[in-house]
């Protein structure tokens, strides 16, 4: 074959395949035109259902709708009836009520009318009787030649002789009833309680006597210049005397607490040996430590004897400072825990409570405790301590009456107020003179802690010296001089004393720093 041939060949091969690449593309083309109209005609189809499903939902809404709105109508409706029918009840309750206040004003305009007319009746009924009872009472005066004023006078004086003469003979008639049977039965109460209580009285000194291992120790204790000694007196609020006696030293205060404490701070220090300002200052703090736990043993021993039970702890210290109070010479805790047995014995004889007679017996002296720290009589500063600590009510009563500050309005009162009285009148229990002396002491002291500035107050010397110790932060040195002299003037004007005071202001400044 020529060339021309494979020519035709490859033309005729080339022709063909573009007419089957053309029917190809045209059947394609044909088969998505068809698609096409099928998915056009099955969207159409689909929009039309979706048309006629939005329709009839929304005339279903609307009929919904509208039921709701023609319920919620009929309901407005119904409620506004009901609510036109309660305005309507309440406006025919409104005009009843008002026709009611009506008459009833009617009728009340009524009756003060009538009491008017019966008050002005009244009015000149009493200025007639009035013009009568003046003429009338003229007559009388006429004839009998007395005023009404002197027969009034008289009849009174009439009256009340013959009143008096019948009460007169009434109380004598009671008293003598009274005698014959209570008079004896109490002599009998009171003497079975003395007979069973027999305690002893121990009048409390003034002074104390500390034995010294030697006579040089004494040289010891005043120190350089004196200024142990001063120490001791300044912390303590003790008068050290050191004369010729040997070998003792005796410690003057009214106040056994100090003295107390001072005793044992001193002898502490004898038995150390070691006897400066500093360790003074330790041995003192540490002997005022072992005092308080002394005061609160003794506290709870007298609860103990007393047969008292349940006291408050607090109470119970205060009960141990009675230790060092005395009272009239007598001493006071002492006095307290006889009060509170005397007491009970007699409550059991009257068949009254014992437990709660000892109890207001034990306590009716707690005011005593505090007596130069709180301002007030110590039966009042006693019911406040009592009802601080929330005593029995017949217990506060008891404390306020056994002095009469109150009248006693319980048997329990009364049998504490004889209970006292049979303590204190016994022979030698109490000594009158000593009482008024540290009295007078104490006053000296709160005169001085009444001041502002003033820290510590003592009255040293018997009476004759009252050293005071200021806070140096509060008062400057110009100051201690206007102080020292309206304490002495106020001491002139409220205190009788014999011979003279002395007012000794001291002012010290310390500065202390530890070395780490």
């Amino acid at each position: 074959m020529s060339w021309l041939s494979y020519l035709v060949i490859g033309l005729v091969a080339a022709v063909a395949l573009y007419l089957a690449f053309y029917l190809g593309i045209l059947y394609r083309r044909k088969i998505g035109e068809a698609k096409i109209t099928s998915a056009e005609t099955q969207a159409a189809k689909i929009i039309s259902e979706a048309k006629v499903h939005a329709e009839q939902k929304r005339k279903e809404a609307l009929i919904e709708a509208k039921e709701e709105i023609l319920r919620n109508k009929n309901e407005a409706e119904r409620e506004l009836k009901e609510r036109r029918n309660e305005i309507s009840r309440l406006e025919k309750r409104a005009i009843q009520k008002e026709e009611n206040f009506d008459r009833k004003l009617e009728n009340l305009e009524k009756k003060e009318e009538v009491l008017n007319r019966r008050l002005r009746e009244c009015d000149a009924h009493e200025a007639e009787i009035a013009d009568i009872k003046e003429k009338q009472i003229k007559i009388l005066e006429e004839y009998a030649g007395l005023t009404s004023e002197q027969a009034k006078a008289f009849l009174l004086k009439k009256i009340e002789g013959e009143v008096r003469h019948e009460a007169a003979l009434k109380i004598a008639e009671v008293e003598q009833e009274l005698k014959e049977t209570a008079d004896e039965k109490a002599k009998n109460i009171i003497s079975l309680a003395i007979q069973r209580c027999a305690s002893s009285h121990v009048a409390e000194a003034t002074v104390s006597v500390v034995v010294l291992p030697n006579d040089d120790m004494k040289g010891r204790i005043i120190g350089r210049e004196g200024r142990n000694i001063r120490t001791i007196e300044t912390l303590t609020g003790v008068d050290l005397i050191i004369d010729d006696t040997p070998e003792a030293i005796t410690l003057s205060s009214f106040d056994p607490v100090r003295r107390e404490v001072a005793r044992l701070s001193l002898e502490k220090l004898i038995s150390d040996g070691r006897i400066h300002p500093t360790r003074i200052e330790e041995t003192v703090e540490k002997a005022r430590k072992e005092v308080d736990a002394v005061i609160k043993a003794e506290g709870e021993a007298a609860v103990l004897a007393a047969g008292v039970h349940s006291l408050n702890t607090e109470l119970c210290k205060l009960l141990g400072r009675l230790k060092f109070r005395t009272s009239y010479g007598q001493n006071v805790l002492q006095h307290s825990v006889e009060v509170a047995y005397i007491a009970g014995m007699i409550a059991d004889e009257l068949g009254v409570d014992a437990t709660l007679a000892r109890r207001a017996g034990l306590l009716h002296d707690i005011g005593k405790a505090l007596n130069h720290e709180v301002e007030g009589s110590h039966t009042q500063i006693g019911v406040d301590i009592a009802k601080k600590y929330r005593e029995n009510k017949e217990v506060l009563h008891a404390i306020e009456a056994h002095h009469n500050d109150v009248e006693p309005q319980t048997l329990v009162a009364v049998i504490v107020q004889a209970a006292d009285a049979i303590s204190a009148a016994r022979p030698g229990a109490r000594r009158e003179n000593l009482e008024n002396y540290i009295k007078r002491l104490q006053k000296l002291e709160e005169i001085a802690n009444a001041y502002d500035g003033v820290d510590k107050a003592f009255a040293i010397q018997a009476g004759r010296e009252l050293r005071l110790v200021v806070k140096p932060e509060l008062v400057n040195d110009d100051n201690m001089a206007f102080i020292a002299r309206e304490i002495a003037q106020k001491i002139e004007n409220e205190l009788e004393y014999p011979g003279q005071i002395k007012v000794h202001v001291i002012r010290e400044s310390r500065a202390i720093e530890y070395a780490k």
